[in-house]
C-alpha cells in the first residue's frame, strides 16, 4: 500500500511569510469566488493550503470533489484555510473551475505572484497541495496524496499524526479481518441491490470477493454478467460464498444503474473506504476481484481471469484448488486438438476470401499461426509485411502451415480492410470464439502469434519474435528446431570480434544480439548480430564494422581473420561460406 510522506525529518524545516509570498507591491488581499476581497492579514494563525490545480487537468477536477469534503468537513475547527493557485491561462476556465470551490485565490489578475509560488514550491505538476503551519513551516508538500489517503484523518499532517496514520495501517494489516476492511467508524454495514443494509458481521466465515468496477469502463461491463453466472451457480450449490462491489464510479447514477443489475452486496455509493481499499489492495485494473477468506485474510488479489476461465471450477480460490486447476491445464493441454482450440459447439469454421467457409476439419495436420491483430494497431500493420513475406515462402514449400487471422478491429469495415491486404484464413469478424482464444493463450497485446503444431498442441506463443529475427526459416517453430538455429547464429559469429573500433562511431562496438534494427553505417535493415554501443544507441552490420576492421589490423592478424571473400552476407547479416 501506498503512503503520503511529510516533510523529511532528515532536511532542515523550512518557513515562508504567509503574507509576503501571497501579497503583491499593488495587492494585500485574495479573492472568493463570489468577487469578494479578504485580507491576506487574516490568514495569521491559521494553517494554509496552497492548491495548485487548473480546470484543464483531469486529475484536478478528479480530486478537487475530495478536497471540498475535506475542507468543508475541517472548517468548523476555523484554523484552517486553502488559496487556489491557478493553472489556467484563460480568465473564463479560471472563474468557472474556481465557482465550485468553497476557499479563496490569487487573483487570477496576478499571474506574476503565481509564477512566482510555482518556482517557490517548486511545482512540476499538478494537482499539487503544499501545507504550512501557523508560522509558515512547510508540514507536507504531498497534500494530494495525504488527503486521497487518509481524508481528514490526516489532519493536522504533522509528521507524528501520519507516522501513526501508517502504524495503524500495518497493524490493520497484519490484523486483517473482514470487519477491519470493510467496517469504519460510522458504517458497520453493506447494502444490498433494493437499498437494505445487511451487517458486516453477517458476511463473517464466509469466502467474500471484493469486486473493483467501474459500470462505465467495458471490461467491467463485460465481465460482470460473467461474475453473476458464477455467483447465482455458487449460490445454487449452497457454497458460503458472498460478493461486495467496490464502485469507482463518478455518477451515482451509474452506480445505482449497476447495483440494481446484480444480485450481490455492495459498499455505499461515494464511501471512503472505496478509495482506501484501492490502494490496500493495490488495485492496477478494472475489473479486480479480490478473494478474502473466511478467516478474513486475504486469499488471492485478484482472481478475474481464474473467474473467466475455469467459472465455477475456481471456487473456493485457495492455493490448493489453483494447484489443482494448473494440473488440469497440462492434462489438458496434452490432449489438445486443433478442433478442441478452434471448434465451439456450431462454429466449425473459418473464412476464407469472400467470406467462404473451411471447415476447421481439412485444417487438420497443418501447423496453424494464430494471427492476434488489428487494423487500429500500428506495430500491427508494420508486422504484417513480414510475416505476410514468411508466409509465401513456407508455402512455396508446399508445407503444411497455415494462418488465421483473429481481429481485434472495432467494426466491419475496419475487418474487412485489413483482412483483403491477407493471402490467409481468419475467424469471423465478432466471432464469440475470439474471447475464449484470448483468454486461453493469454493475449494482453498484439500482435501476438500463437504456434499450434500438426496435432494440434501448442508449440508457442512467441512466434512473433520468431518470424521477425528468422523469417520463413522460423517454420515449424518448435524448440529443437530454434536451437538449431540458435546454434547456427553461435556458429556465425565463432572468429568474430567482441569489440571493434569504427571510423563512424568515436566509442568502440560490442558484438550484440539484436532481433532487428537498422545500420547506421548503410541504413539497412539488420537482425540477430550487430556491432553496438549501449550509451549512444549506435548498430553496424557486421559486414559494414568488420570489412573496416579487417583493413585496420595489422598483417598477422588479417592472417588470423578470414577472409572477405570466406563470408556470405545477405544484406542482415554476414556467415562464414
Amino acid at each position: 500500500m501506498s503512503t503520503a510522506d511529510t516533510q523529511s525529518t532528515d532536511t532542515p524545516a523550512v518557513f515562508h511569510n504567509v503574507s509576503t509570498i501571497l501579497s503583491s507591491s499593488e495587492r494585500d488581499f485574495l479573492v472568493r469566488n463570489d468577487g469578494n476581497q479578504v485580507k491576506i492579514e487574516s490568514l495569521k494563525g491559521k494553517k494554509v493550503g496552497l492548491y495548485f490545480s487548473a480546470s484543464w487537468c483531469g486529475p484536478c477536477k478528479r480530486f478537487t470533489p475530495a478536497l471540498v469534503e475535506f475542507y468543508d468537513e475541517l472548517s468548523s475547527k476555523g484554523d484552517l484555510e486553502v488559496v487556489f493557485v491557478s493553472g489556467d491561462e484563460d480568465e473564463e476556465a479560471f472563474k468557472g473551475y474556481f465557482s465550485k470551490m468553497p476557499w479563496l485565490a490569487i487573483p487570477f489578475s496576478d499571474s506574476e505572484t503565481r509564477d512566482r509560488l510555482d518556482e517557490l514550491f517548486k511545482v512540476s505538476g499538478v494537482p499539487y497541495l503544499v501545507i504550512l503551519d501557523e508560522n509558515g513551516k512547510v508540514l507536507t508538500d504531498s497534500g494530494v496524496e495525504i488527503i486521497r489517503e487518509y481524508g481528514v484523518e490526516g489532519y493536522p499532517f504533522t509528521e507524528e499524526k501520519i507516522k501513526e496514520m501508517k502504524e495503524e495501517e500495518e497493524r490493520a494489516q497484519r490484523e486483517q479481518s473482514l470487519k477491519s476492511i470493510l467496517v469504519t467508524k460510522s458504517r458497520d454495514y453493506v447494502v444490498s441491490s433494493d437499498g437494505k443494509k445487511v451487517p458486516v458481521s453477517e458476511l463473517e466465515g464466509k469466502t467474500v470477493g471484493l469486486y473493483f468496477s467501474s459500470h462505465s469502463f467495458k471490461a467491467s461491463a463485460d465481465f460482470t454478467p460473467e461474475l453473476i453466472k458464477v455467483y447465482e451457480k455458487l449460490k445454487e450449490k449452497g457454497e458460503s460464498f458472498e460478493i461486495v462491489s467496490i464502485s469507482l464510479d463518478v455518477e451515482e447514477e451509474s452506480f445505482k444503474e449497476s447495483l440494481c443489475s446484480v444480485p450481490w452486496l455492495a459498499l455505499p455509493f461515494k464511501d471512503k473506504s472505496c478509495e482506501k481499499l484501492a490502494r490496500f489492495f493495490e488495485l492496477s485494473t478494472l475489473p479486480t476481484l479480490v478473494i478474502i477468506g473466511p478467516d478474513g485474510k486475504t486469499l488471492n488479489s485478484n482472481v478475474a481471469e481464474v473467474v473467466k476461465e475455469h467459472g465455477v471450477e475456481a471456487f473456493p480460490f485457495t492455493p490448493e484448488k489453483f494447484a489443482q486447476l494448473a494440473e488440469m491445464e497440462k492434462a489438458k493441454e496434452a490432449t489438445q486438438t486443433l478442433e478442441s482450440v478452434l471448434v465451439s459447439e456450431d462454429l466449425d469454421f473459418v473464412i476464407g476470401k469472400e467470406g467462404s467457409k473451411i471447415p476447421v476439419s481439412e485444417l487438420v495436420g497443418k501447423t496453424i499461426l494464430l494471427y492476434f491483430s488489428a487494423h487500429w494497431c500500428p506495430p500491427c500493420r508494420a508486422f504484417l509485411p513480414k510475416l505476410t513475406e514468411a508466409y509465401h515462402k513456407i508455402k512455396a514449400k508446399n508445407e503444411p502451415f497455415e494462418v488465421i487471422f483473429i481481429s481485434s478491429d472495432r467494426d466491419q469495415a475496419s475487418f474487412d480492410d485489413f483482412f483483403s491486404g491477407m493471402p490467409w484464413l481468419a475467424l469471423p469478424f465478432g466471432d464469440r470464439r475470439k474471447a475464449s482464444l484470448s483468454r486461453k493463450f493469454k493475449v494482453y497485446g498484439i500482435p501476438m502469434l500463437v504456434a499450434l503444431g500438426p496435432t494440434g498442441r501448442t508449440i508457442t506463443t512467441e512466434a512473433r519474435n520468431l518470424i521477425s529475427v528468422h523469417g520463413d526459416a522460423a517454420y515449424p517453430f518448435t524448440d529443437e528446431h530454434v536451437k538449431n538455429i540458435e546454434a547456427k547464429i553461435e556458429e556465425m559469429a565463432k572468429g568474430w570480434p567482441e569489440k571493434v573500433k569504427h571510423a563512424l562511431h568515436e566509442h568502440e562496438l560490442v558484438l550484440t544480439r539484436h532481433m532487428v534494427y537498422i545500420c547506421d553505417g548503410c541504413d539497412e535493415r539488420g537482425h540477430t548480430w550487430s556491432f553496438y554501443c549501449e550509451k549512444c544507441d549506435f548498430d553496424l552490420h557486421p559486414k559494414c564494422a568488420l570489412e573496416e576492421h579487417k583493413e585496420t589490423k595489422d598483417d598477422d592478424a588479417k592472417e588470423d581473420k578470414p577472409s572477405q571473400e570466406g563470408w556470405i552476407c545477405d544484406g542482415d547479416a554476414c556467415h562464414k561460406a
